[in-house]
């Protein structure tokens, strides 16, 4: 064998081995293979928005002489609802609850996808036509209407895009909410004008390549300030500190060694918190 081609395999081995490892919890925490088998206690729903057909998966919990709580959960950009059942699992984790799992739409994405050809989220209230706060609004509407929903206690989660859309979420329809967890998001400027105080747990990776930790810092100092928290917090469980507040509700910051994934112990963490937040009626107006 020629000496040079001996030389060239080696430099070939060499570079292969120096090279980085692909970074799989951050790739699948974006898309979904279609690998992932569906779940045979969830149901495929359907919802007519303007003229679009939108769809979701639902679980829908045993009959019950008590109203169940109901739970929205949203992808990332370029994952599908079948996928962040499967990552978030807030069926199996809170089986007495509602849970809806919707699928978003061609979004475009200006770091990932920006021609628009996976599915994901608006990005901020007035964005495409406000489609997808449409099409939230039908599933409650619906929901509300044929089962027994305690409206004391309806929860949004989502990560990355679907983290950004839950905070749209919290500015747009937050009187909605009991509590909210957005996963490795942030939030635009215009819709935090309308934050209102609210329970929330924000998970963020600190090696985050797509929402840069000091981006979502940012965020999570915001919302200590909006409820007016203590500047000093608590351990709460693994990586988690908890933020109380004298007058207002609390925050719970989820900060983890990794990336933009939805870190394994996170789903847990969330149902916790949210079985401990129930919406408080609005005080009474003074005459």
């Amino acid at each position: 064998m020629p000496r040079r081609f001996i030389l060239l395999l080696l430099l070939l081995a060499a570079t292969a081995l120096a090279a980085p490892a692909t970074r799989p919890a951050t790739r699948s925490a974006l898309t979904d293979t279609g690998t992932l088998t569906l779940d045979p206690k969830l149901k495929s729903m359907t919802w007519r928005v303007g003229d679009i057909t939108r769809e979701a998966l639902v679980y829908l919990p045993p009959k019950s002489d008590k109203p169940a709580p109901l739970i929205f959960v949203f992808h990332g950009h370029g994952g599908t609802s079948r996928f962040v059942a499967r990552r978030f699992d807030f069926h199996e984790l809170w089986p007495e609850a509602i849970v809806i799992y919707p699928q978003g739409l061609p979004t475009p994405s200006p770091l990932v996808d920006p021609e628009g050809k996976l599915p994901g989220w608006q990005k901020s209230v007035g964005d495409q036509g406000d489609r997808d706060l449409k099409f939230f609004d039908a599933m409650l509407k619906s929901i509300t209407a044929d089962h027994a929903v305690d409206n004391s206690r309806i929860y949004v989660a989502g990560h990355s895009n679907g983290g950004y859309f839950t905070y749209l979420l919290l500015g747009a329809r937050g009187d909605t909410f009991a509590a909210v967890a957005p996963v490795a998001a942030a939030f635009t400027l215009r819709d935090a004008r309308n934050f209102k105080p609210k329970p929330i747990l924000h998970v963020a990776g600190e090696k985050d390549p797509l929402v840069k930790f000091d981006m979502q810092r940012r965020a999570m100092d915001f919302d200590r300030k909006l409820d007016n928290c203590d500047p000093e917090g608590k351990p709460a469980g693994e990586f988690c500190t908890l933020y109380t507040s004298k007058d207002g509700p609390p925050v719970v910051t989820y900060i983890h060694p990794a990336g933009h994934e939805i870190p394994p112990g996170a789903p847990k963490r969330i149902i916790e918190f949210f079985k401990e937040q129930t919406l408080k009626a609005p005080a009474p107006e003074k005459k």
